[in-house]
């Protein structure tokens, strides 16, 4: 089961707009990652968030692998945000965080007899 904002999420930025923000750890900025990033992604508005979104089964499966990451808008050196900002059609100063990966939460483990009878 999925956590937190990706799927409440404002709006998704494809992976190849937000390409300018690979790799995380060479980027100038804030990074928040693992437990910091969820906590400052439990603290606002799922509307305030951008997800980067995956364009293939490639970007997919990376994304998937990555780190849950948050990344203050804010603190995004000016050219990152002008290519962030080119991509989206509303401005991006109204977001907070820029949110790759995901997190899931614990759920039970079924098991396939369960649906044997269905």
């Amino acid at each position: 089961m999925l956590k937190g904002h990706f799927k409440s999420a404002g709006p998704s930025i494809d992976y190849g707009d937000a390409v300018c923000l690979f790799p995380v750890d060479e980027l100038d900025t804030t990074v928040l990652q693992y437990r910091d990033a969820q906590l400052a992604l439990d603290d606002v508005d799922g509307s305030s968030v951008i997800v980067v979104a995956p364009t293939s089964l490639a970007t997919s499966y990376f994304l998937t692998q990555h780190a849950l990451t948050a990344i203050p808008v804010d603190s995004l050196p000016t050219g990152v945000q002008t290519q962030i900002d080119a991509a989206l059609e509303t401005p991006l100063d109204t977001f907070e965080f820029i949110q790759i990966g995901k997190w899931n939460s614990n759920s039970s483990n079924h098991s396939l007899t369960e649906f044997t009878d269905a």
